[in-house]
């Protein structure tokens, strides 16, 4: 008769509740960023670990989608921009000059806050990252990834009729798992999501919910949201943002139950924000 121990039994919990021992994935390492002579983030330390989802919150205008926008150097679009500190992917300073930025973005994918297909077929918008990548050797492998991607995003069923129809066709919740099909497609390793469900209506809010949650087995995931109950819902870890800095960071159930912060806790029970 197998006896679990005491041990071996709080192990098991960790391992559902938290996987606190899982590898850390992502390190962002006291940075600041400026945008001309404002300064928007100040010393963030910050893990983000692998195969779970990281939930960025806080008030408006606190530093969350910039920290997001820093993971995969999108802050590099911004002229004004400069980012300070260092963060690294597997122990790569993604910031060294060395680093290949198109490959860095195939490794860190990013899912916008509005839908934003490209104006194609359903298929050529999953199909084009893995083209210019160069992942698929012939139509039959490009046919496989798409199809994989799709079902990944759990849009298949209702797209695989209508791989032709321009993928602005589909309905808003429609075109924002045709979003996650096309990061997914080129293989990426972490996704970043900011804010994904803020144009949806609640159906469709559930059925993304639900994929990041079947996502996360096989990517490490960070999203910034405004909702609570979405944090709540699909996070295992969750950072607090206010005014630029990180005020704390910790298992989700923790800080929504019993946060160190005051200003966590006026923030999660609505008195600011």
């Amino acid at each position: 008769m197998n006896i679990m121990t005491e041990k071996s039994l709080e192990d098991a919990v960790n391992a559902e509740m938290n996987r606190p021992n899982e590898p850390i994935k992502m390190r962002g390492d006291q940075v600041t960023v400026h945008y001309g002579d404002k300064q928007a983030l100040f010393g963030v330390n910050l893990d983000v670990r692998q195969n779970q989802v990281t939930a960025l919150i806080g008030p408006s205008g606190c530093g969350k989608s910039t920290f997001l926008r820093c993971l995969n150097r999108m802050n590099d679009t911004i002229d004004s921009a400069r980012v300070g500190g260092k963060i690294t992917l597997d122990n790569e300073d993604i910031y060294d000059p060395k680093i290949d930025v198109v490959e860095l973005r195939a490794r860190v994918g990013m899912v916008f806050q509005k839908p934003n297909p490209f104006p194609k077929s359903i298929y050529e918008n999953v199909a084009y990252g893995p083209r210019i990548h160069g992942l698929a050797k012939n139509k039959a492998e490009l046919d496989e990834i798409v199809e994989k991607s799709l079902q990944k995003a759990a849009l298949w069923n209702e797209a695989k009729d209508r791989l032709n129809e321009p993928g602005t066709g589909l309905s808003g919740g429609q075109q924002q798992r045709l979003c996650i099909a096309r990061a997914i497609a080129v293989a990426p390793e972490v996704i970043l999501m900011d804010e994904p469900c803020s144009a949806l209506d609640p159906i469709a809010t559930a059925k993304v919910e639900e994929l990041i949650d079947e996502l996360r087995e096989n990517y490490t995931i960070v999203i910034v949201t405004h909702s609570m109950q979405q944090a709540a819902r699909v996070s295992q870890r969750t950072a607090m943002f206010h005014l630029g800095y990180l005020v704390e960071e910790g298992p989700t159930d923790k800080m929504f139950t019993n946060p160190d912060d005051k200003r966590t806790q006026d923030y999660i029970t609505g008195r600011f924000g």
